[in-house]
């Protein structure tokens, strides 16, 4: 009987904490990420529908969509691809150097876009580049062009993919790709019928954190499309371009296209995620 009192009074002493922090949580999570968003959606529509209309009318800016949403799909495609290679080599593997290419990986999350910016120009340039000019003489230009937009994007979300598939792999194991593999199933086989399905929604939220983080992508980009208006401005130029030219209707709008997307698709993934593995 004493001991299910303390267990009560200790429950009932926890709670008062653990209301405490849910509400610091929410009021940290309003301020950070609601409320900014809301302000940004209601300063795209200060003027009704116009400063919408008048971006998806205008040449230049769908264009910049267009070319954001072409280099978002080709990162998160090659992301997706190298990303699920790399978490098995990690996970189902034994190497040299498995734990420096595991801290490597994370570098995208620590190193300044600028700086990867930068250091793609030094590699890639025109003229100083170590591959630049062989490349050029080659018909195949990679800085100010649409190849090294790609290359930047796909170095700052690099790491999502991989983040999200590791852990997933190591909780199911691979005991029934041992099983699949002493029935005669092949490597192939393996992993369309065992791997895949038990990875299926740690990719899935890779790749929806890797568009999101594509999308938005300014800093690399900035360095290496050179910001031709019509042809290497993406939408997150747009938007800086319209905000430093005081039409911030224009700004608010295509910044929230940009945030609807991400948002959009991380709701319709939560949507359609089966109830037991939420």
């Amino acid at each position: 009987m004493a001991e299910h009192l303390i267990a009560a009074r200790t429950q009932v002493g926890r709670r008062p904490g653990r209301y405490v922090l849910r509400i610091v949580v929410t009021a940290y999570l309003f301020f950070l990420v609601a409320w900014p968003l809301y302000l940004v959606g209601r300063n795209a529509f200060a003027d009704g529908l116009t400063s919408l209309n008048d971006i998806l009318t205008d040449p230049d800016v769908t264009h910049a969509l267009r070319l954001s949403v072409v280099i978002a799909v080709a990162a998160v495609v090659i992301n997706t691809v190298f990303g699920v290679g790399i978490s098995i080599l990690l996970v189902r593997y034994d190497f040299p150097g498995k734990r420096t290419l595991n801290a490597l990986l994370d570098m995208p999350l620590s190193v300044s876009p600028i700086v990867v910016g930068l250091a793609l120009v030094l590699v890639y340039g025109g003229r100083e580049g170590w591959f630049g000019p062989t490349l050029e003489s080659a018909g195949l230009q990679i800085i100010f062009a649409v190849p090294g937009m790609v290359l930047a994007t796909v170095f700052v979300a690099l790491p999502l993919v991989i983040r999200e598939v590791v852990p997933v792999l190591q909780e199911v194991g691979d005991e029934q790709e041992q099983a699949a593999r002493s029935l005669g199933a092949n490597a192939v086989q393996t992993f369309r019928r065992i791997t895949l399905p038990a990875i299926k929604w740690g990719v899935i939220y890779g790749v929806v954190l890797s568009l999101a983080r594509s999308l938005g992508e300014f800093g690399a980009v900035k360095v290496v499309s050179g910001n031709v208006l019509g042809e290497t401005r993406t939408a997150t130029l747009v938007v800086e371009e319209k905000y430093l030219n005081f039409d911030k209707g224009g700004s608010y709008a295509t910044a929230f296209l940009l945030a609807l997307v991400a948002v959009a698709c991380i709701i319709v993934v939560s949507v359609l995620r089966p109830k037991e593995d939420r």
